[in-house]
Order: C-alpha cells, then structure tokens, then sequence
C-alpha cells in the first residue's frame, strides 16, 4: 500500500496547490481522498474495474492535466503515474490518458519528462495497448525526441528503444504461446503484395520496424503519424532490434521481407550516395548485422553487400585521399575494414561465404576477391610499413662482396631479395612490384597495435558527427588482423578434427598408438556428415587462397612490426603450414615451409658468414660508426630474434606434421642444415663470441618498447610498459633453438616404418648433395694432402664474392654455399642421431626400412677418396656408434642374434678392409678410418663380446693384421734402448729400432685394446683359439710400443695364466692346459730382462703373481726348480745390470736413468721373493733338500745388494730379509727348529756386517770428488729404518728359539751398531726431529726397548747409551749434505747453511731424559749403576742443557713443549733427590771414588744451574721472568732439603762442600763492580775458595783488616746489576741457613758443613760491608743504588740473626775444619789476655760478630745518614729452635714471610745493635 499511500499524498498536494485559484480541482481532490480514506481497497478495485467511482478517482487528476498551471500539471502526472503504477485505470480511460498527455505535451521540460515516464508505465502495465493507441502513444515518443532540448530529445530516444523493445518483446511472447484468439488476429499487406494474418503483437513489432524501415529511407509510414525522422535514430533502433531479436526475424517470414525489400535497398542507396560519417557509420553497423545474421537468408543481399565492401576495401590508396563528390573518404575503407574484420574473425561464416558463392560455378568469387584485396592492401604503401631489419639477420652486409656502399638505407634491405620475397610467393602478388619495393625502404614507422590502433575503433562512434583523426597505419593494421584471422580460423577449425580423426580415433586390439599421424585422406571419410564437408571446403579454400595468403604473410613478416603483430603474422604462418599439411595439401604446405626458412635463415647471413673474419681486437663505439662501410661487419654474422622465432615455428611445424612430409623433408632438413650452420658459426667460432650478437636486432627500440607486451592494452588505460612476452618469444636463444631442432629428430622414432624411411632417404639425400658439392671443392687439390688442402680452400675461399657462387646457391632455401670444406656433415651428424634414436628399427625391421640405406650411405661416404678428410672420418664415426649400439641392443638370441651379429660384422670389415690396398693405406685419413674401425671393435666386444656366436676368426684376423715383427735384441746399447719409449714425446726424429710410422703405432695401439677384451673373456675360447690368443700376446708384447709391450706382460698374459689354472682343475684337460701354463712362463720370463724397465717390472709381477697364487699347488720339486731356474737365476741377471755403471746414461720418459730403472725393477724383484718366501717359507720352502743351501743364497743376495748395490736398494732388500726371517715364526714344527737356528744366526750376521759398514760410513769422510758418488752410496734412512726391523725381527726369532736374552757381549755390539744408525750422519735426506722422533730414532728406541734389563750389566749398558743420545741435541746437531742436482762434471754451487735441514736430536732427547729417570728409579738399588759409573753418566748428561739454560735448541717447531734445560732439571733434581738416599742405603758397597765422582757431577749441576747465564731472561716479560725464577728456587730447595743434610757425609772431600758454598756465594752476587778484579787478591781468608788456613793465617788477617785502607778500596762506580736480584739473594739466603744452627736433625754433618763453609758467606759479607763503607767515604751524599743500600742492611739483618753452632767459626779457621767441626781443643789458659778472649769468643754462636767487629764500629760511626728501610721482622732463628724438632716450622728459602711487624731499619743501628749483641756475648754489657 505504499504507491497508494503515495497517491494519497499527490492528491493532497493537488487540493492544497489549487484551493485558491481552481477551487473546483480542490474540491474534486478532497473527494477522491475521502474515497480513498473510506476504502483504500475497495476504492482502488473500483478503479481497475471501471466502477461507480473510477470518474470521481480520475476527475481531479485529467482536471489538473487540463489546467495551464505547471506545478499543478505536474502533480497531476504525478497522480496518474502513482494510478498506473497501481494498475488502478481502468481501461477505457487509456485513450483520455494518451489525450490528455498529448494536451500538456507544450507545457515545460518537467513535464514533458513526466509524460515520458507515464509513456512507459501505461504501455509496460497495459497489454491491451497496442494498434492505433500505441501508434498514438510512440508518436508522442517521437515528437518529444525532436525536442530541441538535449535532456528531452534523448530521454525520448531512451525511452522510444525501451518501447520498440518490448513491443517485439511482446511478439515473441505471442509466439510463445501456443495459440492466439483468431478474433484478435490480423491481416495485413506484405512488401511484395501479398497479405499475412498475424496477431495484435506481431502487427505492432512488424508495423513499427516496417515504419522505421521507411522513415531510414525517407518515405511515409503507414503506422506512425509521423511526418518525418532522423535516419541516423531510425538505423539506431533498427540496429537495436536486429542485435536482440535477430532469431525471431529468422522465424517470420513477413520480417525476413522487411528486411529483403525496404532495409537492404535503403542500405544499398545509403552506402551508394555521398557518404556522410554518422549515417554511414550507422549503414555499416546494419549491414554488418545482416551479414553476420542472415547470410542464408539474404543470401544475394549478401553477396551484393560483401562485394560492396571488398570494393569498398580495394579503392587505390590515391585515389581516396580526397573527399570530393564521387569517391570515397578514407574513413570508409576503415569503416569497411572494420567490419571486415569482424567477419574474417567468424570462421564458420567464411566456410559458408566460400561455400555459397566461390563454390559455385556460376557465383562471384567472394572470398578469393576478398583475400586478394587484402593483400593488396597491406602491400601497397611499404614505405609507411618499412622495414624489419630483425628479419635479415645481424652482422650480414648489404652485399657481401661490395659492402654497405652500394644503399643509402640504414637497413641494407636487398632490393631484389625482397621483390623476389614477395612476388615469388604465388601469382597474385605480382602487385608487389619492385617500384613499391623500393618505396620500402626508408624509415617506416611499422605497425602496432599501440601505435596504430585507435583506442575506439572508428565503427563504435557513435556520438561523432565527423570523423575522427585516423592513424595512417590503422587500416594496414586491420588488414594485418583480418589475413591473421583467417588463418587462425582454418587452424582452430582443422585442428581439433584431424586429432580427433587421425590420433584419439577408436583402435583395435594391437593396434599402436600412432604419435605421427599422416595427412587426412577426405575420401575415405563420411561424406554426409557436416565434418567432412567442412573440411572439404576448408581445403578448397586454402588450395586456392594459399598463394594471396603466402604473399600478403611473407610480405607483413618482413615489415617493422611490433613483437605482438609479428606473434600473430608468425603464428598465421604455422596455421597455414599446419592446415595445409593435415589436408594433405603439399604444394601449399612446402611453399609455406620455404617462405619460413628464408625468414628464419636469411641468405644474406649465411653468404656474410663465409666471408666474415674475425677482429683482432675489440673496437670502441666511435671506431664501428665510422668503419660501417667496410666489408667485414663489425660483428658475426648471425640470427636475430625474429630469425630464431621463426626457425622455431618452422621446427615446430615439421615436428607437427612430421609423420605426412615424404619428400618434403629434403626442404626442411636443408632449412635446418642451414640454421645449424649459422648456428654454430660454420663450427669454428667460440659461442661467447657470437651469441651476444645473436640479439643484437639492429632495429629501431622503439618498436621493440611498445610491442613487447602480450596483447593490445584495454581502452582508457595506459599501456603497461613491461608485461610478460608472448610465449612465443620466450626462449629464443640459440641453445634453446638448437634443443628444439633436436627433439624433431628425436621425434623420428615416434613415426611409421613408411615415413621413417622417407626421412631417413631425405637426410641421405641431403648429405649426398653437400658432400657432392664438397667433393667437387677438394677435387682441384687431389694430389695435395688433405690438411694443406683444407688450410688453402679455406684462405681461398674466404675471399669469394657469392656472385661467383651462383652454381652452388641451395635449391630449397636459396643459401649460398661457398667451396670452403666444412668440419663436418650436418646430414651425416643428424643421420647418426636418428640411427641411435631408431636403432629397434636397425635390428628388428627389415634391413630396407633403414639398415640399409644408412649403413650403405656411410660406407659410400668413408670409401670415397675425393671426399673431405673431416666428413669421411666423421661418417665413419657415425657408422661406428651404430655398429656399437647394435648389439648391445640385441636381446634376441635366437637365429637373429647370428645374422645381426654376422650383419654388423660385415660391415666393420668393409670399413677395416679399406686399407687392404697398399696404394691406399699409406693416406693419413684411411689410416684414421681404420684406426676407428678397430675403436668399433673394441667397443663391440667391450659391450657385447661375450654374446658374440661367430666370428671369432674374423675378429683374431683383424686383430693380427696391424701386427708387424719387431723384435728387440738384448745387445741393443743403452742409448737407443733409453730413447725407446719416447716415441710419443719427440716426433723428431722418428725413434729408433722400431716402424717410424705413426699410423701404424695407433693402429697397434686400438688393436691391443680389443685384444684386452678378448683376454678378459679368455675363458670361451677354445684351446687352438687360446694358443693362438697367447701367441698373439706375445707379439704385442714385443711392439714398439711400451704400454702395450707392458700391458701384455703384465695384465693379459695373467689373465691367460688364470684361466689355465682354472681349466687344470679338470683331471682330463690337466696335461693340455699345464703345458699351455709352462709355456706361458717361459714367455713371461723372458720379458723379465726386458731392456724396457716397464716391461720388466709387468713381467717380474706377472711371474711372481702367479708362482704367488698357484704355489699352495705345486709340488716340492716345482718349487725347487722356481727357486733354482726361476728366482736366483732372475736376481742373478738383474744383479749385474745393476751393479753396471752408466754415468752418461740419457734420462728415460719418466725422468729416471737408465740405472734408476734397473734398480726399481730389481727392488720389485726382492719385493716379490720376500712376499713368496713369507707365504711358503713354512709350507714348501723349508722342506726343500737344498733349504740351507738356498737361505745362504738368499741372504749372501740380500747381504750383496745392500753393500756393493746402488743405496735404493738397500731398503727393499732389507724389508725381503725382515719378511723372510719373520716368516720363521710360523714354524710349529720341532724338527724345523734347527734349521731356524740357522737361519737367524746367519741373518744376524749379516746385520752384523751390515752393522760394520755403517759405523765405518759415520766416521768416514769422502773426498771432494767422490762427493756425489758418496751421497749415492750413502745409507738413507729408510734403509736404516728397515736395517733396524731386520735385527728385531732376528731378535724376535732367537729370543723365541733360546727363550732367553742374548749374551752381554752381544748386546754391546748391539748396541754399538744401535747409536752407529742413530748417529749415522751421511743420509741424502733427513725427517724433522724436533716435534718427534724420526723414523730412525724410533726404531733405535724400540730396539733398545725390547733389551731385557734383567740381566747383569744390562741396565747399565742401556742407561750408559741413553745418557749419550740425550746429549745429542748440544753435542753432535749438524747440518745436512746439500743434495746436488747438476749433472756430473759441473761445477758445485754451494748452498748455503740456511737452506740446508739441521739434524737436532731434540725429540730424541726429549724422550729419553724422562726415560733414564724411570730406568734409575727402577734400578737405583742396583750397586752396579754406582759402581761402573753409570749414574755420573746420567749426570754428566743432565748437567749440559743444565748449564747452557737458555742457549739450548728449541724444544719444538709447532708445539710449547718445555725447554730443555727446565726438562732436565726436574729430571736431574729427581734423580738426585733418590740417588742420595740410595747411596746411604748402598753404603759401603759404593767405593770412596765412586762416591766422591757421583757428588762431583751433582755439585756440577747444581753449578750449571745457579750460575747459568741468565741474561736471555731479560727479554721476556716480567711475569715469564717471576715464572723463570720460581722455577730455578727448585734448585735452591732441593739444595736446602735434599742435599745439605747428606753433604756433610764423611765420604764427601771436603773441597766439594767448599766448592759448593763458593758456587753461592758467586750465586748471590747483586753487581759487579771494578772493585771486584782487586779484592780477589786482597787479604782475607785465602787466595781462593776451598784452600785451608791455618791460625797464624787467621790471627794475621785481623790484623790486616785493621790496617786496611778503606779510601783506597773505594769507587763511585755503580757497577752492573746482574740480571736476577731475587734469585741472588735465595742463594745468599742459602748460604746463610747452611752456616747456621737451626735445626737438630743431623747435627753433625750439618756442622761439617757449616765448618766448611762459614769462610765463603764471612768473605761474602766482609766484601759487603767494606765495599759500602769505602764507597761511602768518596760518594759522600752521592745516593747509593738501592740494590747496594739493600744488600748492607740484609746483611746486618742476617749477621744480627746468625747464630753459629758452637766452634764453627774457631773450626772454620782451623787447619783441619772437619775434624774440629763438632769439638774442639780446650782453650788455653796461657793465651795472652787478647788471645785467650779471641779464642773464647771464637767458641761462641756469635763469633761471627766479633770476627766483623771492626767493620761494625766503621758502619756505626759512619758521620752521614746511613741506609735505612722498612721491613717485616721474624723472630729471628737460634738454638732455642731445636727444641722444636727439626725445625720444620723454619721457613722455606724463596717463602714470604707471613708474620712478624713491620719496623724501620738503618745501617747504623743495626751495627749498633750487633756490637751490642757481642757485647753482651762478652760480658761487658
């Protein structure tokens, strides 16, 4: 109830608009309302049924309409329009309402769009409008549309479409139904006079159409009262009605009338008279309907209209330019083009067009006239299309012989080339002329679709009133399209049918797949069925419109297209080709085939190339602008892009049709030869060099950029500037291109046995021609050898201008093929290839199919003299790998296993047998033909040799004829035997003794590799064919050749050997195949002595392989022959070649001398006895009669080889004899033990004389002249290593038989000969020995380690020696022999020390020091290590890097070992540390002298270590120097802890105990000073340490210390720190501890010790104190240095603290310390008083203070301020200490002191306080 709500609201309105001024419309609006109120329903039912109140309802709404008032007027519509909407009119008010809108029809523009809309509800909502009121009503539409008001004229256009459409709409509804009231129907008169009865719908639809049909052409309507009506809108809605209703005109008859008789003449007269753009367009729009909609029914119509507009296509371009009564305007052509365009794109009605009128006899032909005006069209203003410069290849000149001079035009089209392109295609493109050629040639803007579209195609313009601005390039580019879409429509017609046809058909049971169909054959199809008369017309129309097609395509391809026009006319071409080759239609499909390989290989490309020389170097860009006039283009010759993309589509449509070319395929193989050519830059070019050049388009970019998109950009948005390339383009590099013309050939395997053989015969045919014309070219040189034939043609040639080439111009692709020899056969290549891809066809078809055609064309090839040497020999590799794969291939093993195999034998041997004539053998080429043949063979029988059933004779006699004798005398100097083997290293001059013929050598060399074959399937042949096979081998092992000569000795005649043992096993064949065996040993045997050393080494391993092998099997008496005939003598004869000298001898290839060689071959002999004798020493060998005598033989030969042979030998002589003795373990038997004794007793002694040797080699020196010879001889040290393993191995053997140690005196020599090889200095080369041991010095050390030491004397003799091998690194490093490499005779150059290798011993030393501590630890209760000196031996060892410190080797290389000195001191301390000990133990078992030399070392090496020159240290930082010092306090404690309680033992001389305290005192020296030269001889307690003094002595030097004249002693030198203050003042510390009584524990030894030493420490703090107080007095305040003020308060500080045991000092001064060291004489009363107080206070334990009393008084009565410092006091130590035991609580020298306080000090008090400490002493304070 809304739209009555509404009505209700336009009511109110209308009452409240008009109550003043037409007060009688209010009143009949307040009625309506109240009607309306009272009733809604009732009210608006009233209505539509024409009730009692309908007037009452509809009188204020016409009152209002009829009113002036505009706003009234248009509510009342408003009304009107609610009602109808509302269905609530009745209809009888219909015709008032129409009266009433024609009335307010003048009033405004409002209501004007009122009635419009009313217009459209009445006739929408009100069926029974029709007739006359609908005339009424649509007049009203049409005079409101000739509104000069814009809004009201196409509103009433709007409307008028919207109205015509549903009164056809309507029709179709009637025809909808099934019947119609025949009340309601209608008769009515038809254009040609007769009548139809149709129904009230049908009348409207026909009489309005029929009413615009006559108002289009100017004439009355009989149903409109109109007068008269725009054509223009008059064709818009017969367009409108025609584009919706186009099926129902098909249905009635009276509008297919309509259309023949008023609308097509209307048409014609239209398009007949001066063309005005909006209603021609509109003209053409029509007639394209009924074109595409009713060409059946209009058939003549049709036929006139498409003949009208191929005539309107085919007006001469001059003749249209102007717009001028009676032509044409431009814009009609494209309009005709436009729409032709849309008809070339409906394939089906082009079928129906052809079959209508150019099938016909009597019709016109519409589509022959239609194709050929099209071609004209786009051939004829070239000029403007231009030039594809893409489509003549790149780097090819105008002309190859004159260059780019001869054309003004940058694309160097060649003129007539493209005439010919263009008029040669078909007879009908004869309008192409050379004149419009020419014309071409300029810079042409080309054609695409972005540029020469026009973004609204002209016909779609609706809205002009003149025509637009047209492209001058839009109607080519409509051509372009519309020859495309043809094509495509043959193709997308076709396709699908001939794959449904001919591939997806229904097969039978079997039948295979066909991947490559033939052509469709239309007579054997159905002829009825709609299909096949399609394809029939669809064949008719390409066999007639080919040649138009061909010439427009090959014209358009060539013109500046862009990258997507180019895509569509390239895919155009492959349609046509297609279509044309499924219909079977040849000359078509080859013209098209032709048309693409002239486009894909330009002649002028290939012709370039012939010619093209390379530049010698690269040019810059200003360098090619100016040279572009000279002949040789600046780049190869090549193909563009375009080029590539069409030899794609051209493979791609040869891949297609491939299975229905037949004889076709020789035009297409030769396009493919050709692309391959270019390709492959005639085979010689490197690719990098030209495949840059291959893109290079040469065109003008800016075609490139606005056709690379993949298809027109959409109207109204910008193109998009980099979308993706067609697919077509995509790929397009020669690799890809080249992978596409393979799989075609590939695809050869995928066709019938009928079209592989036609393909098979055109590629023979093909290469027949070329290798013709080949032929011909190297005929003028016959009588030269090939190469310089191939080298002069080739110079020759490069010169030839094509026009002197016309002869051999390529029939098919117009390719110019100069003389110049090819590499190689494309044919002949590609026939390989598919031979391989079909090889099934080779062996299971008839040999017609393929076998013969191929093998024969091969065969014809290789076998013809005038042929190229490159092509013949590239046939025969061809045909080789063909008769390779055949077999292998063959699974058949039936009867056709033989004839295939007899077959393919058959023709190698028509290949080998081409050298069978002498005059032709001797040619390098029939040599090399030859050699493959035999290659072949090989192959054959490599892959298929053991499937081989005959020709086994054959293939012996093959092998056998490139055998010659060439037998090698053993008396052949040395000189020509050493250049032997140096035939394939110096060609010049040819090798001497054997065939100097090149050919010959490969020839051989082939031969033996299938030879090789053979042996390794030896075990097939029967016995004749196995002699005959050895006997073969024999005589290649004697050829000239090395590597076959060793081969046969070595690998074939084993395998030979194994297959005869093999067959022995067979009791029956045992005598036969023994004496084949034998035979072949003496054969092997005598190519032992070869005088070729590979030869020999083959032979030597070939016999002891199978003596090896077969030996568990021979009896005793074949192995006392194998020794006896076969060994000795062998070792005998290679001895004497070795033991000859040559010293002039040439080197041989691998750079070894002809001695060199001798002895590696007898190196390999011993190798290979010593692995028999390892093996069947137990087994066989020593069971022998004669064993004794031969293990004498045996060892004298090793034993001579190791002494009188050159040194290599020495090595595997003595790994023989170590193999063999070890082999003597093996023996379980005890009746062999004799015997093993023997034999190790006669092993040792030839070590032992081995052994003399090389001691006499360590000591010798050879003179200057022998140096070299020296160094030969000289022992290396694998020869030492492998000298050492002999004496363990015979060690290991005794020690097994005796289970027991040998004999000292054995052991001696032993180890006499052990340290001989350690030492051994005359080695030419040496390992590193610092980071580890060397081979050598491992061996020694595990020799010596396998030494029991259980025996007496044994640990000593071991200790003794490892004593001497740790001092090695400091006694016996030296520096290597140079190794002279200058030949004998030459002068020496010296080499420097540097470059020399240095022999150390470190890591020996390394190894062993550790070592002798372990062995004393485990021997030190033994008195025989004291006894024989031993233990000094050790120490003396110690003591060396001891005192060399820091002047020691480096301990390692690459690793942080600790250095020596330090590892030596832990080691020596250790030792020490027990030895003490175990000497107290020992006790008296030890002589005096023994003791006294073993303190004597250690005194030493406490020595070593204190006094070492530290001043390296200095260099290292200061926590490695604290790390240095800490380290050294070990000697100090083990001094204080270890020593100095045991060195106060009574079997120690006193003068060591004194040695040691002057080696601290020395060691406690802070600085040196110059006043130390002249105290050394000043008076005090002697003239040197260690010397007694008496008591006069003594009583005198008290009385000269008073005397001294402290001045003259003094110095304001500061002297020179030593190096290590702290470590200085540990030794003075210790020097103080042994001198005092601080602990119990041995008292009586520690008090000869203090005794002794007490004068050392006095002297030591007298030279103190009066150096300080005489220094003092001539420095006055001059500083001191702080090291000099320390020491005088240290010691003050420590005299203070001393405290002696009682009658140490009056002992000290004795003449006999350690007799008064612990009681001395009772004093003597009858001293003088001084004396007797003296000898008193001597007694005491603080005599020390009184012996210093006058320096003590000198210091407190020093006048200057004295030294002074703060320090840490500790109680300080007395006797009252011992009370504590002993003395453990003491602290250790070098501790720091951790309790106490701390005090200031100085000098002066502290000698204070000592005088008041001896005072007190004295009583007399």
């Amino acid at each position: 109830m809304s739209s009555l709500a509404f009505l209700v609201t336009e009511l109110q309105s209308l009452a409240s608009e008009s109550r003043r001024k037409h007060p009688e419309i209010r009143e009949a609006a307040e009625k309506s309302l109240a009607i309306l109120r009272s009733s809604p329903e009732q009210a608006t039912a009233s209505l539509a049924s024409d009730g009692a109140h309908s007037d009452d309802l509809l009188r204020p709404v016409f009152m209002g309409c009829a009113t002036k008032n505009a706003k009234v007027v248009a509510i009342s519509l408003g009304s009107l329009q609610r009602l109808i909407a509302l269905k609530a009119v009745p209809q009888s008010a219909v015709p008032l309402i129409i009266s009433t809108m024609s009335d307010a029809m003048s009033q405004g523009v409002d209501i004007q769009l009122r009635i419009l809309q009313t217009l459209v509800s009445l006739i929408t909502n009100f069926p029974s409008v029709h007739g006359e009121m609908l005339g009424d009503a649509l007049l009203l539409c049409f005079k409101l549309q000739d509104s000069r008001i814009a809004v009201v004229s196409s509103t009433a256009a709007a409307t008028l479409r919207q109205l015509v459409m549903f009164v056809v709409d309507k029709m179709v509804d009637e025809d909808g139904r099934d019947a119609v009231d025949s009340e309601l129907m209608s008769e009515v008169t038809l254009p040609d006079g007769s009548t139809a009865t149709l129904g009230p719908y049908a009348r409207d639809a026909y009489s309005v159409f029929e009413d615009l049909c006559l108002l289009a052409n100017s004439e009355k309507p009989h149903f409109l009262n109109l007068e008269y009506l725009h054509k223009t809108f008059a064709l818009e809605l017969i367009e409108s009605v025609l584009t919706n209703y186009h099926d129902l005109f098909r249905k009635h008859e009276e509008l297919l009338m309509l259309l023949q008789h008023h609308l097509c003449p209307m048409l014609l007269k239209s398009l007949s008279d001066r063309a005005v753009f909006p209603l021609t367009l509109r003209c053409t729009r029509v007639v394209f309907l009924l074109l595409k909609q009713f060409s059946f029914e209009l058939k003549t119509e049709a036929e006139v209209f498409l003949v009208l507009l191929i005539r309107m296509i085919s007006d001469d371009a001059d003749s249209v330019a102007t717009d001028h009564i009676g032509s044409r305007p431009a814009w009609t052509r494209v309009l005709a083009m436009e729409i032709m365009r849309g008809l070339c794109s409906d394939a089906e009605l082009i079928r129906n067009i052809w079959d209508r009128y150019d099938a016909q006899h009597s019709g016109s032909k519409v589509f022959t006239s239609l194709i050929s005006a099209l071609k004209r069209l786009v051939t004829e203003k070239p000029a403007l299309l231009g030039v594809s410069s893409q489509m003549l290849g790149v780097g090819a000149p105008f002309h190859p012989a004159e260059g780019a001079s001869g054309s003004g035009s940058g694309y160097g089209l060649d003129v007539g080339g493209v005439a010919g392109m263009v008029a040669n295609a078909a007879a009908t493109a004869a309008s192409a002329t050379v004149s419009g050629v020419v014309g071409m040639i300029g810079s042409g803007t080309g054609l695409s679709v972005q540029t020469s579209a026009m973004k609204l195609q002209c016909i779609d313009q609706l809205d002009k009133a003149d025509p637009p601005p047209i492209p001058e390039s839009y109607v080519y580019l409509l051509g372009v399209q519309c020859i495309v879409s043809l094509c495509e429509g043959f193709a997308s017609f076709t396709g699908p049918l001939y794959t449904s046809i001919m591939v997806q058909r229904p097969r039978t049971a079997g039948e295979p797949i066909i991947r490559a169909p033939p052509a469709l054959d239309l007579s054997i199809l159905p002829p009825d069925e709609l299909a096949t008369r399609h394809l029939c017309v669809v064949r008719s129309m390409v066999d007639n419109g080919w040649p138009a097609l061909l010439a427009a395509l090959s014209f358009i391809i060539s013109t500046n297209l862009s990258d997507e026009l180019f895509v569509d006319v390239l895919t155009s071409y492959q349609a046509m080709t297609n279509v044309a080759g499924m219909l079977a239609l040849t000359t078509p499909r080859d013209a098209f085939f032709t048309s693409l390989a002239k486009f894909a290989i330009p002649s002028r490309v290939v012709a370039s190339l012939e010619s093209y020389i390379e530049p010698p170097t690269p040019r810059s860009g200003s360098s090619l602008t100016e040279n572009l006039g000279l002949t040789t283009p600046v780049q190869p010759p090549g193909l563009s892009e375009r080029n590539l993309v069409c030899l794609k589509v051209l493979v791609s449509s040869a891949l297609f049709l491939a299975g229905s070319l037949g004889e076709s395929w020789y035009g297409i193989l030769e396009a493919l030869q050709n692309a391959d050519y270019v390709l492959t830059m005639k085979g010689s070019q490197p690719s990098s060099a030209r495949r840059p050049s291959a893109f290079n388009t040469g065109s003008i970019p800016s075609t490139r950029s606005v056709s690379a998109a993949g298809g027109p950009p959409e109207v109204g948005k910008p193109s998009q500037p980099q979308l993706a390339r067609h697919p077509l383009l995509a790929d397009v590099d020669p690799d890809n291109v080249q992978l596409a013309i393979q799989r075609l050939f590939e695809a050869s395997k995928n066709l019938e046995d009928p079209a592989f053989q036609e393909f098979v015969n055109a590629l023979c045919k093909l290469s027949s021609e070329m290798i013709g014309m080949q032929s011909d070219a190297s005929a003028m040189g016959e009588s030269e050898s090939v190469d310089e034939l191939s080298c002069s043609v080739s110079v020759s040639s490069a010169t030839l201008s094509p026009r002197n080439d016309l002869l051999h111009r390529r029939r098919v692709s117009g390719i110019h093929l100069p003389k110049t020899l090819r590499s190689g056969d494309f044919g002949v290549e590609r026939l390989g290839t598919v031979a391989m891809l079909n090889i099934h066809r080779l062996i299971y078809r008839a040999p017609e199919v393929a076998w013969n055609t191929t093998t024969s064309h091969l065969l014809s090839i290789t076998s013809l003299p005038s042929a190229p040497q490159a092509i013949r020999v590239q046939a025969a590799r061809i045909l080789d790998e063909i008769l390779v794969v055949v077999p292998r291939n063959l699974s058949s093993t039936g009867e056709l296993q033989a004839i295939v195999q007899r077959r393919v034998l058959d023709v190698l041997a028509r290949q080998i047998v081409l050298t069978s004539d002498a005059g032709a053998a001797g040619t390098s080429t029939n040599v090399e033909l030859r050699r493959m043949g035999l290659e072949t063979l090989h192959q054959i029988l490599q892959a298929s040799g053991h499937t081989l059933v005959v020709g086994w004779g054959s293939i012996f006699e093959m092998l056998g004829s490139v055998c010659k004798p060439a037998i090698l005398s053993r008396t052949v100097s040395m000189d020509s035997v050493s250049t032997l083997s140096l035939q394939e290293h110096r060609p010049k001059p040819p090798p001497l003794g054997y065939n100097n013929e090149r050919g010959y050598t490969a020839l051989v060399k082939i031969a033996f590799q299938s030879l090789k074959l053979v042996c390794d399937s030896v075990s097939s042949l029967s016995p004749e064919d196995l002699r005959l096979c050895i006997s073969t081998l024999g005589q290649f092992g004697r050829q000239a050749d090395t590597n076959i000569a060793l081969t046969a000795a070595e690998s074939l005649l084993w395998s030979v050997s194994d297959s005869i043992q093999a067959k022995r096993k067979d009791a029956e064949e045992e005598p036969e195949y023994s004496t084949l065996w034998m035979f072949l040993l003496l054969e092997v045997l005598g190519l032992c002595t070869d005088a070729r050393p590979e030869v020999r080494v083959g032979a030597i391993q070939t016999l002891f392989r199978a003596m090896q092998l077969y030996g568990a099997t021979l009896s005793l008496e074949t192995w006392n022959d194998c020794m006896w005939k076969i060994t000795f003598p062998l070792l005998d004869a290679i001895s004497v070649e070795t033991r000859r000298s040559l010293p002039y001898a040439p080197l041989l290839p691998s750079g070894a001398t002809p001695d060199q060689a001798w002895d590696e071959s007898k190196s390999l002999a011993l190798q290979s006895i010593g692995s028999i004798i390892k093996e069947f020493l137990v087994s066989k060998i020593m069971r022998l009669p004669a064993f004794s005598d031969a293990w004498r033989v045996f060892v004298s030969h090793i034993q001579d080889t190791v002494l009188l042979d050159r040194r290599p030998l020495s090595t595997p002589a003595l790994q023989c004899l170590e193999k063999a003795v070890n082999s003597l373990s093996a023996t379980a038997d005890d009746g062999m033990r004799p015997r093993v004794a023997e034999a190790w007793e006669c092993s040792w002694q030839a070590c032992n004389d081995i052994g003399s040797v090389i001691l006499q080699g360590g000591k010798s020196h050879f003179s200057p002249r022998d140096e070299v010879s020296s160094l030969h001889r000289a022992f290396t040290q694998d020869s030492l290593v492998a000298f050492i393993d002999v004496i363990r191995t015979t060690r290991k053997i005794s020690r097994q038989q005796v289970n027991g140690e040998w004999p000292l005196e054995r052991l001696t020599r032993l180890m006499e000969i052990l340290k001989g090889v350690l030492t051994y200095p005359n080695s030419p080369e040496y390992r590193p020995d610092v980071d580890a041991l060397t081979p050598v010095q491992a061996s020694v050390i595990d020799a010596i380690c396998d030494v029991d030491l259980s025996g007496s004397d044994v640990p000593s003799l071991v200790m003794r020696d490892l004593s001497e091998f740790s001092t090695l690194p400091f006694l016996a490093g030296f520096h290597t022999h140079p190794m002279q490499v200058s030949a004998p005779g030459s002068p020496v150059t010296p080499v420097s020390t540097s470059t020399r290798k240095h022999i150390t011993y470190v890591g020996l030393s390394k190894k062993t020091m550790p070592s002798l501590v372990e062995l004393y630890l485990q021997f030190k209760d033994r008195a025989e290590i004291y006894e024989n000196g031993t233990l000094e031996a050790v120490f003396s060892a110690y003591a060396i890097p001891i005192k060399l410190k820091y002047d020691c080797p480096a301990p390692s290389k690459f690793g942080k070992d600790p250095p020596l000195w330090k590892m030596a001191t832990t080691c020596f301390l250790r030792i020490v540390t027990a030895c003490v000990t175990a000497m107290s133990e020992l006790g008296e078992a030890i002589p005096d002298s023994r003791v006294e030399a073993i303190w004597r070392q250690i005194i030493e090496g406490f020595r070593g270590g204190i006094l070492a020159d530290c001043s390296a240290a200095e260099n290292l930082d200061l926590e490695e120097q604290e790390a240095e010092e800490n380290f050294d306090l070990a000697l100090i404690s083990s001094l204080e802890i270890d020593l100095v309680p045991h060195l106060g033992n009574s079997r120690i001389p006193d003068y060591l105990v004194a040695q040691l305290a002057k080696i601290l005192y020395q060691g406690s020296q802070l600085y040196k000073s110059p006043l130390d030269i002249s105290r050394s001889t000043s008076p005090g307690l002697g003239d040197r340490m260690g010397t007694r003094n008496n008591a006069g002595s003594s009583r005198n030097s008290y009385e000269d210390l008073e005397k001294l004249d402290l001045e003259s002693l003094g110095s304001t030198a500061t002297g020179d720190l030593v190096s290590r203050e702290r470590f200085s003042f540990w030794c003075f510390d210790l020097l103080f501890l042994i001198c005092s009584n601080v602990t119990s524990d041995q008292e009586t030894s520690r008090k000869r010790v203090a005794a002794l030493c007490l004068p050392s420490l006095l002297d030591r703090c007298k030279t103190a104190m009066v150096g300080y107080i005489a220094d003092e007095a001539l420095r006055g305040s001059l500083p001191f240095p702080r090291v000099r003020e320390d020491e005088l308060l240290y010691v003050l500080r420590k005299l203070l603290d001393l405290r002696l045991w009682a009658g140490t000092l009056w002992a000290a001064l004795s003449d006999s310390p350690s007799r008064y060291c612990s009681s001395q004489p009772a004093v003597d009363p009858s001293l003088a008083p001084p004396a007797l107080i003296a000898d008193v206070v001597r007694r005491s334990s603080v005599a020390h203070l009184f012996y210093f009393y006058p320096i003590l008084c000198e210091i407190g009565s020093i006048p200057r301020k004295t030294p002074s410092a703060w320090v840490l006091t500790s109680f300080p130590a007395s006797p009252r200490s011992q009370d504590q035991g002993n003395g453990s609580s003491r602290p250790r020298i070098g501790a720091p002191d951790t309790d106490g306080k701390v005090i200031e000090v100085d000098a002066r008090a502290l000698s204070k306080e000592c005088l008041r400490v001896l005072g007190k002493e004295m009583g007399a304070v």
